[in-house]
C-alpha cells in the first residue's frame, strides 16, 4: 500500500506529500491491514478531518479558493453525504420546505425525509426519450411555496437549468439556493459552474475529475452558510476517511483544464449524430440497438457509462485522451444509428412513485 503517486507541476499537494513523506513504523492503529501504508488512521503527522489544523486544513483552504467558496468541505462518503449536509445546514437556518426538481437524486428526498423537509417537485418534462431541466416559470411557482430552492446542475445527460433564473429568483425571494452539482465538477473553470450561482453546493469530483470513487466536495460561498453545513458535514460525513481518498480529492481539484479533449469532444458530437447538450463530458449517442452496440463495443473494450435503452453515454474527463475518442468514432462508425426519441407529454414524473 504504497502512498498514490500524485504529482501536478506548479502545484502543492498537502496530503499526498504528507503521505509521501511518513515514517516506516509498526502499526499498533486502525487499519486491520496493519499495512502502515498510505491507507492510514488520524495519526500524530497526519492531521484530522474532523478538526484540520495540518494539511488537511491546508487542502481544504486551497480547495475553497479554487472553487470561489468561503469553505469548503472534503467528503469521503460520496456527493450523498453532501447532500445531506446541505439539507442539514438548510434547517439549521429554520427552513421547513424546500422546492426541488421532480427527478432529483434520491440523496435529495431521502435527506429531506430525514431532515423533515417538506418538498414542492418542481415539474419536469421528457423529451428526446429523457427528462428535461425545469423550465424559470416552474421554478418561481414551486419556490414561491418553499423556503429554499435546490437545482441538478448538470445532470446526468449534461442539460443544465436557467442558472441566471434561478439566482434571480432565490435573491428577489430572499430564499437560498443549493445546488446538487455531483456531475460538474469539472466545470469550476467556467461559466456553467454551480459554485458561480450556489449559496450550497456539492461536487461528485470522482465522477469527473481524477479522484478516487467516493470522493467529494461540498462547500459554502458565504460565512454565514460555512458554519451551519459545517455541522451538517460532521453529522453525516464518516468519522473514518480514506486518506488515498482524501489526497485524490485534493489532486483532483488542482488538475488543469485540458482543453484539447473538451474541443474534441465538441467535435465528436457534431460529426457523430450525438443528442446535443452544453457539457462536453457527457456523449449521448441514440443506436438502432443500443444492447448490440453496446455489447460491440464492449467486446472491443470500449465500455459506456449507461445504456438507457435509447442511447448510449459515455463519460469524459481532462484524463481522457484524444485517442480515445478518435478510436470510438472508427468503432461506431459501422453501427446504426437510431432515431432520437419522440417528445412525450408534459408532466411531473418523479423518480419513485411515493416520495420519502
Amino acid at each position: 500500500m504504497r502512498p498514490p503517486a500524485y504529482r501536478l507541476k506548479g502545484q502543492t499537494l498537502h496530503i499526498a506529500d504528507m503521505l509521501k513523506a511518513q515514517p516506516r513504523h509498526i502499526s499498533f492503529h486502525t487499519p486491520g491491514h496493519k499495512r502502515a501504508g498510505a491507507d492510514i488512521t488520524e495519526l500524530s503527522y497526519s492531521d484530522c478531518l474532523a478538526h484540520p489544523e495540518g494539511v488537511l486544513a491546508a487542502a481544504e483552504r486551497d480547495i475553497a479558493k479554487i472553487l470561489g467558496a468561503a469553505a469548503s468541505f472534503i467528503l469521503t462518503d460520496g456527493s450523498t453525504s453532501g447532500v445531506f449536509a446541505m439539507v442539514y445546514a438548510l434547517r439549521a437556518a429554520g427552513a421547513t420546505s424546500l422546492a426541488v426538481p421532480a427527478f432529483s437524486h434520491p440523496s435529495v428526498w431521502h435527506a429531506c425525509g430525514v431532515m423533515g423537509i417538506k418538498t414542492h417537485p418542481i415539474p419536469q418534462i421528457t423529451r428526446f426519450g429523457i427528462p428535461q431541466q425545469p423550465q424559470e416559470e416552474d421554478i418561481a411557482e414551486a419556490l414561491a411555496q418553499a423556503d429554499a430552492l435546490l437545482l441538478t446542475s448538470p445532470d446526468y445527460y449534461g442539460n443544465f437549468p436557467p442558472l441566471a433564473a434561478a439566482r434571480r429568483l432565490a435573491d428577489g425571494a430572499g430564499k437560498p439556493l443549493l445546488i446538487d452539482g455531483a456531475h460538474g465538477a469539472h466545470l469550476h473553470f467556467g461559466e456553467l459552474y454551480a459554485g458561480r450561482y450556489a449559496d450550497l453546493w456539492v461536487d461528485g469530483v470522482h465522477k469527473s475529475l481524477p479522484a478516487l470513487t467516493q470522493g467529494a466536495v461540498v462547500s459554502a460561498k458565504e460565512p454565514m452558510w460555512a458554519e451551519k453545513l459545517k455541522k451538517g458535514v460532521l453529522t453525516f460525513r464518516t468519522t473514518s476517511p480514506s486518506y488515498p481518498v482524501m489526497a485524490s480529492v485534493e489532486y483532483a481539484v488542482k488538475y488543469p483544464r485540458n482543453l484539447a479533449v473538451e474541443e474534441a469532444s465538441e467535435a465528436f458530437k457534431r460529426r457523430h449524430g450525438c443528442l446535443g447538450n452544453r457539457d462536453w463530458s457527457k456523449i449521448l449517442i441514440p443506436f438502432a440497438s443500443p444492447c448490440d452496440a453496446q455489447r460491440y463495443l464492449e467486446a472491443r473494450g470500449v465500455y459506456p457509462e449507461f445504456n438507457d435503452g435509447n442511447y448510449l453515454m459515455f463519460y469524459l474527463s481532462p484524463c481522457t485522451k484524444v485517442g480515445e475518442l478518435k478510436k470510438l468514432g472508427r468503432l461506431i462508425g459501422g453501427l446504426p444509428l437510431g432515431e432520437v426519441p419522440q417528445d412525450a407529454p408534459a408532466g411531473v414524473i418523479p423518480m419513485y412513485s411515493e416520495e420519502p
